[in-house]
């Protein structure tokens, strides 16, 4: 492949999904392209770039869908969910006026294992919860992963990665060789197509956001747009919980770290007066 044809595809790809790649994963390019390169008649890499720069937007989704990563798996590093069933439903619970909505935000939903796993977490806080409404919209670029989210239809596989038996038997249901997920689960999560890097405001406020294992595919710039466009989908006292690898630090001052508790984040205020475990601790880009 031409360096000329490889700038194209990266631009593209930066445009259309925020994902920075270098020359070193070419041979990405080259694997994940193949089927729709032969779909679409395109004998190389350098065909497609000529197309994408001749504009078809076809192609781009294309480009985007496959080379973005869909891996996901229910309670995927089961930390994150914890703090939610033990610290951050108590708090909202606690704070929240009786019968006003909770929402939650599965900012790359992918095949929709994490949005269902917050969904099972709400089902078994009932007893904190009572009758209030909550609502989780799971979002990602990419239409297949969503599609199969939608439907709530997972492998024998994908089932027994993260989920214990007796959560297995009360939230799913055996169908043929795959298992459905309980309609009261399906019927709390929606999920929609959204790019991160869009205009989010459609979307409304949350007050707990997940956004895990995504800020590691963007430059820094694109991290900070990111991270700023999720501030301003928060609430105030909202929490974001980012992956294991992933920091603020450095790269926005909009969020504050929650003491003693890696890769949660609430909003940044001047004036954070609260002692409380869960309160966010003001820090500066690159401070701690």
């Amino acid at each position: 492949m031409t360096p000329q044809g490889f700038e194209i595809l990266a631009a593209a790809l930066l445009r259309g999904s925020g994902l920075s790649i270098g020359p070193d994963k070419e041979y990405l390019l080259e694997t994940r392209m193949a089927p729709a390169l032969r779909l679409h008649g395109l004998p190389n890499l350098d065909a497609l770039a000529a197309r994408l720069r001749a504009g078809a937007p076809d192609l781009e989704r294309a480009l985007v869908e496959a080379m973005t990563t869909n891996e996901s798996s229910f309670f995927r590093d089961d930390k994150p969910f914890a703090h939610v069933r033990a610290t951050a439903l108590p708090r909202l619970a606690a704070t929240r006026p009786p019968g006003a909505k909770l929402r939650i935000w599965s900012a790359a939903a992918s095949t929709g294992q994490e949005a269902y796993s917050l969904a099972i977490i709400v089902a078994e806080s009932r007893a904190l919860l009572g009758n209030r409404e909550v609502e989780i919209v799971g979002t990602d670029i990419a239409r297949e992963p969503l599609a199969r989210a939608r439907e709530g239809v997972f492998t024998q596989f994908e089932v027994q990665r993260g989920l214990p038996m007796q959560v297995l038997v009360r939230y799913f249901k055996k169908n043929g060789v795959h298992w459905r997920i309980a309609d009261t689960l399906r019927s709390m999560v929606s999920f929609r197509e959204w790019n991160l890097l869009g205009d989010l405001r459609a979307l409304g406020t949350f007050d707990l956001v997940f956004c895990r294992n995504v800020l590691i595919y963007f430059d820094p710039a694109t991290k900070a747009r990111a991270l700023e466009a999720i501030a301003k989908q928060m609430t105030p006292d909202g929490l974001l919980y980012l992956g294991g690898a992933e920091t603020v630090l450095g790269v926005t001052d909009r969020f504050a770290t929650l003491a003693g508790d890696r890769a949660v984040y609430g909003l940044a205020t001047a004036n954070i007066t609260s002692t409380h475990p869960g309160a966010p601790q003001r820090v500066m880009a690159g401070v701690r």
